[in-house]
């Protein structure tokens, strides 16, 4: 009996183990369809059998049908510029496709140096941005887009000038003298041409790299970060048309400082003058003498010593009458002819500006190509400012044989700019002189009865402050000059001509076949053109250059760079093993050349140099730079649990003397896919990743303001007669290299609830030695110093970013972004004679964050004298030859200025204790979506000179900020604002610093896409219409105040920023 059915049993196993093997060796036809992820047909898109060479192609409506195919197999769907997806057949006849456009699938693959990577094995540091998210801020330089959409990556306001770019910084500054700034890649190639001729619309994605082990491999110019554009390509098997446009208007972004009105600044003008004789240090008078001194001095101090009256706008006094000595108040009936704001004059609050782009990107399934062209157009809220500029780009790829791919990218900008030329407290700078002008000085030519002169045509005339131009009086501030007329009388105007170029040829098979697939040999050329003409005219009747008989400014500069690269990749999987090598060889060439000249003596609307008198200047030179390269990389992974990489580069660069030119760069790296283990099998349905890596490298920066860091240079400005003369200006050094950075990042990623929610988590630790500095001589040498590497600096800092989706539902879709970040900077090491680099009111010293602020210490105002009182630890005292020196002493207090200069104290710097963003985007009812970013920054201090400058005001026509109404005034007053004084002896103290903390409101889009179905009749695949307002609030503790005006922590009289309101259209044919 157990015989029969041992004897049965075999036989059964055998008749099912029969039936496996017919069913695995069954064939079937299948057939399917193939669209993309709106449901539209692929065409063209190929359909195999994994890991067979049986496929066939889709058709004009995206099926395809496919005989000979395995029951049990596994298809596999196509095309150039799509994802590749596959399918399980498991005996079905049918088998349909949603493919996804590669853009979309970024979050998986990101961009890096000389390659892509799979995110989860990445071992370094990189954030991706789409483009698309750029693209929602209506801006003219792509620069003013980053802000709020990196972790770590600090962005500066970037001002109101238009076409004017922010400055951008990667994980805090990283040298003293070399360049901090960050390295544009675009399209695989470094990148030298202005930022503002790349339109952002033609951007796909934006990869910022941050660390070592992702920007090592770029080598000297990586170490400040990279950020790498990647354009937009066509998509295969149909064409797209695209139209986006928007029309707007700007406006100033940030208040003005809350000056006083006129009748405030004449009272405060009066308590100046009374309090200048009657708390004098020496021989001061009563009250009654001290009131009759401010009232007789009044006019003069305003109006100027001849004829005073013309500026007394209170036609129906005099000067000397206008103030109620008993009050110190402008009487009650007086009445003004006039009361300017010449910043209103000056501005245009409904500045216009547009921009418009059309592309056409299509393909086959071997080829792709993309046009663009764009145009834009600001006008800028100063009056008379604007920029234009139009832009052209064509991008094509051939896969001409299944071994042999090209593609060339081109983009051409052309761009004219009229701009604010002077700066800081140039008195032709409108934002130094109008801002702070006092508001009774009218703009417009008056007579002495305060009524408007007009021309022969009956326009109004500007008035320039001289009696040759009034004819009664001189302005005892800014004569010969009225901002307004400045911006149209005087000229500041550019064009710039860019022309980038990008092309490849990359020799491998695309046969998986093959036993060459997966080896590559590519060769990259990219180039960037520049051509930037300047012309500057000064007015030849008013203003600074007016005793010349105007003047005339010519300025010229070329840049032509290029790189050339070859790169060899070879990348297989065996099993559980996976590996990426990568070796090259790279040669860059940067050429820059410049005229310029100037001549006065011009004729009045003629901008050319050959129509003037006297040439005043001519110059021209040029810069030459190279860097030769090799480097290499490999990557390994195991199991897809365990990654490994490791990347060197050595650089030859032209800066430094041929014994010291070559600098070794590395990194190394590992990851490790936590989630894959075994012991996490239990968290599968709520973690889908977890990810920790670290990783550690070495980079350099040659960028050191120098081209000829290591050389003796002179000055040649010194001829004899017709003979060349020159003067030593520095000496040589042949030891100069490279500075050179190491760079810790380690750090986790997650990915929770299906994607729901990602996080990212990183500390970072990036030593920087061998900083370039001055090194101090003796004066005897006649020398200051010589450059040397001998400084060093560090800066660690923690970041971390969340993306998630809040809630999901048919009708309603809501995501949010929100992200964090702090950076420590500190000195480590100046020079082996100094601890200490002194700017003022800041210092470098080692122990401290670069750029600490270094200031006298305030002991409030005493309420007897209302002078500023200081805390002090210096005092005079008499040497042994009886002279008379200062010398520490224990801490007290004095209004004494010159000891409190002395005695300095410790106050922070700019650096924010935590800074970041949030932003969130909302679907509802399928069709409306509303976004919006925020940014914000806790901590740190800003030194403000423009509000100082009005709080205590040094010049007689300079109004005063409303906070000095507040100000001591009698005996007995408690407050913290001293009294009022024109011209006042004044230490900075550490107290003035303003808090940097600030909140911004940076965009808000709202959109609405019109049904497929009712637009699909006009043959339009989708219609949006959208109102965007960017720059809209920012909330600070002064208003007035640009808080992201600088790293350092400063200010200046500057462009203000603009706030936009926009209402555009997005159409795709």
């Amino acid at each position: 009996m157990l015989m029969k059915i041992k004897s049965l049993y075999i036989i059964v196993l055998c008749f099912l183990a029969a039936s496996v093997s017919a069913f695995a060796q069954q064939k079937i036809t299948v057939t399917g369809k193939v669209v993309d992820k709106d449901g539209a047909p692929v065409i063209s898109a190929g359909v195999f059998v994994k890991g067979t060479t049986n496929g066939t192609v889709t058709d004009f409506d995206g099926n395809y049908v496919l005989a000979q195919v395995p029951v049990d197999a596994v298809l596999t769907a196509t095309n150039l510029g799509y994802a590749e997806s596959e399918r399980a057949v498991d005996g079905k006849s049918v088998v349909d496709f949603v493919l996804q456009d590669e853009s979309v699938v970024l979050d998986d693959v990101i961009v890096v140096a000389y390659g892509t990577a799979k995110k989860e094995s990445f071992t370094g540091s990189a954030s991706v941005v789409n483009g698309e998210e750029l693209g929602k801020r209506p801006v003219g330089n792509l620069t003013k887009s980053f802000e709020g959409t990196v972790a770590g990556v600090q962005v500066t306001s970037g001002g109101g000038q238009p076409g004017e770019g922010a400055s951008i910084m990667v994980r805090g500054v990283g040298s003293v003298n070399a360049s901090s700034s960050p390295l544009y890649v675009v399209d695989g190639v470094p990148y030298d041409g202005a930022i503002s001729s790349i339109n952002p619309a033609d951007i796909e994605t934006m990869t910022v790299l941050k660390d070592a082990s992702a920007g090592a491999l770029y080598g000297a110019r990586g170490a400040n970060g990279v950020i790498v554009i990647t354009t937009k390509k066509g998509s295969a098997d149909r064409v797209n048309i695209n139209y986006k446009g928007n029309f707007g208007i700007a406006s100033r972004a940030l208040p003005r400082y809350d000056l006083v009105g006129m009748s405030d600044y004449v009272e405060l003008t009066y308590e100046a003058l009374f309090n200048s004789v009657r708390y004098a240090e020496k021989n001061g008078m009563d009250d009654e003498g001290a009131a009759a001194y401010a009232a007789s001095h009044l006019g003069e101090t305003i109006g100027g010593l001849k004829n005073p009256e013309y500026y007394n706008p209170y036609k129906n006094y005099t000067w000397d009458t206008l103030i109620d000595t008993s009050t110190g108040k402008i009487k009650s009936d007086a009445k003004a002819a006039w009361d300017e704001n010449w910043m209103d004059e000056i501005s245009n609050n409904k500045a216009f500006r547009t921009e418009h782009i059309l592309s056409v990107s299509g393909g086959t399934e071997k080829t792709s190509y993309l046009y663009s062209m764009g145009y834009y157009k600001e006008n800028g809220t100063l009056q008379n400012t604007d920029f234009d500029r139009f832009t052209g780009r064509i991008s094509g790829d051939v896969q001409a044989t299944d071994w042999f791919k090209v593609g060339m990218s081109a983009n051409l900008a052309h761009s004219v700019s009229n701009f604010q030329n002077a700066s800081g407290s140039q008195v032709s700078n409108a934002w130094y002189t109008a801002q702070f002008m006092a508001p009774v000085y009218p703009v417009y030519l008056k007579d002495m009865e305060g009524n408007n002169v007009l021309d022969e045509n009956g326009n109004r005339q500007y008035e320039y402050g001289t009696v040759d131009d009034n004819g009664y009086a001189n302005r005892i501030t800014a004569q010969g000059f009225n901002s307004k007329a400045e911006l149209y009388n005087n000229k500041a105007y550019y064009k710039r001509n860019s022309v980038s170029a990008r092309t490849f040829a990359k020799f491998g098979t695309t046969r998986k076949d093959s036993p060459l697939y997966g080896l590559d040999f590519t060769v990259n050329f990219g180039t960037d053109f520049t051509d930037y003409g300047a012309t500057g005219v000064n007015d030849k009747y008013h203003g600074n250059a007016a005793a010349q008989g105007g003047t005339v400014s010519k300025t010229n500069t070329r840049t032509l760079s290029y790189t050339l690269n070859e790169l060899v990749t070879w990348q297989r999987t065996f099993g559980d093993h996976s590996i990426n090598l990568l070796a090259g060889h790279e040669y860059y060439r940067y050429n820059y050349n410049y005229a310029g000249a100037s001549k006065s003596g011009i004729v009045a609307g003629i901008d050319e140099l050959g129509a003037a008198v006297t040439t005043t200047g001519n110059t021209s030179y040029s810069h030459n730079y190279a860097i030769e390269s090799v480097l290499a990389r490999a990557n390994y992974g195991y199991a897809d649990k365990y990654y490994f990489d490791a990347s060197w580069r050595t650089d030859g660069s032209s800066r430094f003397y041929k014994d010291n030119r070559w600098g070794n760069f590395w990194s190394v790296g590992a990851s490790w896919r936590i989630t894959n283990e075994d012991f996490m099998a239990a968290t599968s349905g709520w973690l889908n990743n977890l990810t920790a890596k670290i990783s550690y490298g070495v980079q350099g920066n040659d960028n050191l303001g120098s081209y000829y860091a290591w050389q003796g240079l002179f000055d040649y400005g010194w001829s004899n007669g017709t003979r060349p003369g020159a003067t030593a200006t520095s000496l040589e050094n042949r030891l100069v290299t490279w500075e050179k950075n190491g760079n810790l990042n380690t750090g986790i990623e997650a990915t929770l609830f299906g994607g729901r929610l990602t996080t990212t988590i990183e500390y970072y630790n990036r030593y920087t030695r061998d900083m370039l500095l001055n090194n101090p001589l003796a004066i005897s040498s006649g020398f200051t110093g010589f450059d040397d590497n001998v400084g060093s600096m560090m800066n660690q800092g923690f970041e971390a970013s969340f993306r998630g989706v809040i809630f999901e539902r048919e009708n309603f879709h809501w995501d949010a972004t929100a992200m964090v970040s702090l950076n420590r900077n500190k000195v480590k090491e100046i020079t082996s004679s100094q601890d200490v680099i002194n700017y003022g009111s800041m210092v470098i010293e080692v122990g401290k964050p670069i750029y600490t602020f270094y200031m006298s210490k305030s002991a409030g105002v005493s309420p007897i004298t209302g002078r500023q009182l200081y805390y002090a630890y210096y005092q005079y005292g008499v040497d042994e030859n009886g002279a008379m020196v200062t010398e520490r002493c224990p801490e007290y207090v004095t209004d004494n200025v010159g000891l409190a200069s002395l005695s300095k104290y410790y106050y922070g710097s700019r650096q924010a204790l935590f800074s970041g963003s949030f932003a969130s985007n909302f679907t509802i009812f399928k069709n409306f979506d509303l976004s919006f970013l925020t940014t914000y920054s806790v901590g740190g201090k800003v030194l403000d000179g423009l509000y100082d400058g009005a709080m205590n005001v040094t010049y007689a026509g300079n109004n005063w900020h409303r906070n000095k109404l507040r100000r001591w005034r009698k005996s007995g007053d408690i407050t913290d604002v001293p009294m009022v004084e024109i011209g006042g002896s004044y230490a900075s103290v550490g107290e003035s610093l303003i808090d940097a903390s600030y909140f911004a409101i940076k965009n808000i889009t709202f959109g609405y896409t019109i049904p497929s179905k009712v637009m699909s009749k006009a043959k339009i695949k989708s219609f949006r219409v959208f109102f965007t307002a960017d720059n809209i609030a920012l909330f600070s503790h002064l208003g007035g105040m640009d808080p992201q005006y600088n790293f350092a922590g400063t200010v200046s009289y500057s462009y203000s920023p603009s706030r936009v309101l926009a209402l555009g259209l997005d159409i795709n044919f």
